[in-house]
């Protein structure tokens, strides 16, 4: 595989899967082959766009097709688990949009599912990729800013949206914490290094029962609080502050597709820039290429037990601020 091209398949062409197929031009060896979509019209002019081999009206057959060397789902949340299951099962190397799944029993069943079949599988959480992500590492490491005491972040964008929209759709597991909540809480598993042993969270759910905006306080054994909130309501400075005894590093807005970050330690002040190459989903893709190419079963820059972890932590917030999909049991 690693002498030829990498060739993906797309399970539903939407809003996401077009950063994918965008990113998938400046990767040399990786390329879209085949695009599968209830509307054979929407993946023929994906397929176009993108310059695809294949298309199909249905996710079956791109799986079984000898041609697909790995899958990309970017499907409403609500079918993310069947969708990957289908794929696990064909023995197809899975990447999927984030969340992983609706709920913790869902992504354990995946998990187990791709170690038994011995298949790839990796939550696309393409933030942890991006090469800002490395020098804020390196400043983490080096201790710079002294013991991390507390972390700041908003993800608030006041998008336009329908209630047919899948953000307020029940039955699509919308709402802001797995659409938006999920970056600033792996972002914070990503700085901390460990799983918070507290938390407390608020949300208003508008008339659909979706969560509009959700607030939380993340608290560790080490006495380190992460607070942060997502909405669709309102447009927030949407930055990550990360806050230490000695200075702090600053993760410029938008933080989940950062390419700037400035730490400050005193007197000193100084930003970093590490521009994108296309639109920061190519880091992710390389990422799952190189693990599939290596015969590895996980990503460790995405471990399935940060997948885990944080999707426990979800369905936690979400039985706190009493939000539950109507299609879960």
């Amino acid at each position: 595989m690693a002498n030829k091209k990498f060739n993906w398949g797309v399970l539903g062409p939407g809003r996401i899967a077009q950063q994918f197929g965008d990113a998938l031009l400046a990767i040399d060896d990786a390329a879209l082959y085949a695009v599968a979509s209830s509307n054979l019209e929407r993946a023929k002019a994906f397929a176009q766009q993108y310059h695809g081999e294949k298309t199909y009206d249905s996710y079956e057959a791109l799986v079984n097709d000898p041609q697909v060397d790995a899958v990309y789902i970017a499907r409403p949340h609500r079918f993310h688990f069947d969708n990957a299951r289908l794929c696990l099962t064909a023995g197809k190397p899975v990447l999927c949009e984030k969340p992983l799944t609706v709920n913790a029993v869902e992504t354990k069943q995946l998990i187990d599912l791709a170690r038994a079949k011995n298949v790839f599988l990796m939550e696309a959480l393409w933030t942890r990729h991006l090469p800002i992500y490395l020098q804020i590492r390196e400043w983490l490491d080096e201790g710079v800013i002294g013991d991390v005491k507390l972390l700041v972040s908003t993800f608030g964008i006041n998008v336009p949206k329908g209630e047919t929209d899948r953000w307020l759709n029940p039955e699509l597991a919308g709402g802001t914490l797995l659409d938006m909540g999920v970056y600033p809480i792996a972002v914070s598993q990503w700085v901390m290094g460990r799983e918070p042993h507290s938390f407390s969270a608020q949300a208003y759910l508008g008339k659909t029962g979706v969560d509009e905006l959700t607030a939380v306080n993340l608290k560790y054994d080490n006495g380190v609080i992460s607070q942060f909130s997502s909405n669709f309501i309102s447009d927030n400075a949407n930055e990550f502050l990360i806050y230490g005894a000695q200075g702090r590093i600053h993760i410029h807005a938008n933080f989940w597709a950062a390419s700037r970050a400035t730490l400050m330690t005193g007197d000193r002040e100084v930003t970093v820039s590490k521009p994108l190459r296309r639109n920061g989903f190519e880091y992710e893709i390389e990422e799952a290429m190189r693990c599939i190419r290596a015969g590895l079963l996980e990503s460790p820059a995405m471990p399935h037990a940060h997948t885990l972890a944080n999707m426990e932590l979800m369905d936690k917030i979400r039985t706190q601020i009493g939000l539950k999909y109507p299609f879960e049991k």
